[in-house]
């Protein structure tokens, strides 16, 4: 996992929504939430309507939202920027859903599947990295976000991150053959 107090890593990709650029916002208001999403996913399906309400919360308190998907989409079509923009717009993502085509911002910020959720204090300095919530497709816990909400809410309050900070859970980013990270092999 991407290490507490780790700077950002800059990225430029392509809103799937208008095509045009995004980078990343170098002085966010409060914050600023990476997360790593993607169409096709039982685990992203299971929490984005919970995700997407939350979204509308954290902006209106000065958190930027930004969402990612990485996957590869010749053997995930389903992932492909137009069907994101399809998404997006359908269940109406009041933020950026981003394409990585080259998965590189996935292994910059060592995302490992989807959903995985990054969390950056105004400065742009890791708080928390990990989990929505302990809900998972077919648990029957309920989706509540409280692992994240948690985390928001200390970073909103200029407490010290999370001293539990449970990796994520989900399907594995879909990497490209040959481009697998190294950092699943250390």
């Amino acid at each position: 996992m991407l290490e507490l107090g780790t700077k950002a890593p800059f990225f430029r990709l392509i809103d799937s929504k208008n095509r045009e650029p995004y980078s990343l916002n170098p002085s966010p208001e409060n914050g600023l939430l990476v997360a790593f999403i993607c169409n096709h996913c039982p685990y992203v399906l299971h929490l984005l309507p919970h995700f997407i309400q939350s979204s509308r919360l954290w902006q209106a308190q000065g958190i930027e939202v930004v969402a990612i998907s990485s996957n590869d989409i010749g053997k995930y079509p389903q992932d492909n920027p137009e069907k994101m923009a399809t998404l997006a717009t359908d269940s109406h993502f009041t933020f950026p859903y981003l394409y990585d085509e080259s998965q590189e911002v996935a292994q910059a910020y060592r995302a490992s599947c989807t959903p995985d959720f990054f969390l950056f204090d105004q400065n742009l300095v890791l708080f928390y990295r990990g989990q929505y919530d302990d809900s998972r497709p077919g648990n029957q816990k309920e989706v509540n976000g409280r692992h994240l909400h948690d985390a928001i809410n200390k970073l909103l309050q200029k407490e010290s991150p999370p001293q539990q900070q449970v990796p994520s859970m989900g399907c594995n980013i879909k990497w490209i053959p040959g481009n697998e990270p190294d950092y699943f092999s250390a």
